[in-house]
């Protein structure tokens, strides 16, 4: 049986290194040996260590205890969507919440904003850290280019909103207590880019679709016209200046290649550091703060609340998003690259 996973896991590096992607692996795979060879999650799981660098073909052994889950699983999963939840995680893993909280308190994993980050970041990291703040900081004073930056990200949003409260009890009475909302539920990946003036464009992907980078070029074409239609005098005048985070979609070398075809000025964006993106720290919490307690029906239902929630926010709301930036980088100067603190 072990020789027969890592034979499978053979095919799916050749795969990996041949340019298919994990569902195409998984077709190939199961055409060979039947549908019953692999479950599509596991070369998912995979093909995300791939990506991360990481082509041991071996479950990791830990001294003293039976293996329950690979770390490097957990990191590639982190890598590849930051956002997830620990339950999220276990069901990809096939192994409780209970455990991957354990790993990740093991691996120095915290969340910041809803986004995991290693607790202690490296002298490395806070070094950079320092540095592009201090570079954005400078650069904004001599030549202020805020009133040109769009800024852009992705938030899941679940259909089933359970908003959390505080109960309180007499002695020896039950506490009150709100079920926690499904991990099977439905849920939708919002994309979305904003400036200090409001939103320039969003969409919701379909139905088993993920970000990577030929969904990003697409998204960055439709952004690109957008901009065009309502933002004319940034592309008349200087020009855009691009803001987005690391995710590895956002770095890949095709993307790269596109922003430099549409000739936008795109900013550094130190590692691990969602307290420095305005959609992390701003937009984001008070749509997650609107959405509480709601219930939706399907993508058209949430498609509809989000026109309405970005429509019933002033100019002002933007605005301040996106001018805290200055004072957020003194804060990660003045606290020697270390997170902000809410």
């Amino acid at each position: 049986m072990e020789n027969q996973k890592e034979h499978f896991r053979h095919i799916l590096l050749f795969y990996f290194r041949k340019g298919k992607n994990a569902s195409q692996a998984h077709k190939k795979l199961c055409a060979v040996y039947g549908d019953e060879a692999l479950k599509e999650q596991q070369c998912q799981n995979w093909f995300a260590k791939f990506r991360s660098g990481d082509f041991s073909l071996k479950d990791e052994k830990r001294s003293g205890r039976p293996v329950e889950v690979d770390d490097a699983l957990i990191k590639a999963i982190i890598n590849s969507d930051c956002h997830s939840t620990t339950r999220e995680i276990a069901e990809k893993l096939h192994v409780s919440h209970t455990c991957i909280e354990n790993h990740l308190k093991q691996l120095g994993y915290v969340q910041k904003l809803d986004t995991w980050v290693p607790h202690e970041l490296k002298e490395s990291q806070l070094t950079q850290c320092i540095s592009s703040c201090d570079l954005l900081k400078k650069r904004n004073e001599n030549d202020p280019f805020l009133k040109r930056l769009i800024t852009g990200d992705e938030k899941w949003v679940v259909y089933n909103n359970i908003k959390q409260k505080r109960s309180w009890s007499r002695p020896g009475e039950p506490t009150q207590t709100t079920s926690k909302a499904d991990i099977h539920q439905k849920k939708v990946l919002l994309s979305v880019w904003w400036d200090y003036k409001g939103i320039v464009y969003f969409e919701l992907l379909p139905p088993n679709r993920m970000i990577n980078s030929d969904v990003y070029i697409e998204q960055l074409t439709k952004l690109n016209n957008a901009v065009e239609e309502k933002r004319p005098e940034l592309t008349n005048r200087k020009g855009v200046v691009f803001h987005h985070d690391n995710a590895r979609p956002h770095t890949s070398l095709v993307t790269r290649q596109k922003l430099m075809e549409l000739g936008w000025d795109v900013l550094p964006h130190p590692p691990y550091s969602p307290d420095l993106a305005p959609s992390d720290y701003f937009l984001f919490r008070s749509l997650q703060n609107s959405l509480n307690g709601k219930n939706f029906n399907n993508d058209d239902d949430v498609k509809s609340y989000l026109i309405q929630f970005f429509a019933n926010k002033n100019q002002k709301f933007f605005e301040r998003g996106i001018m805290m930036l200055p004072e957020r980088w003194q804060k990660v100067i003045d606290q020697n690259g270390q997170y902000i603190t809410e």
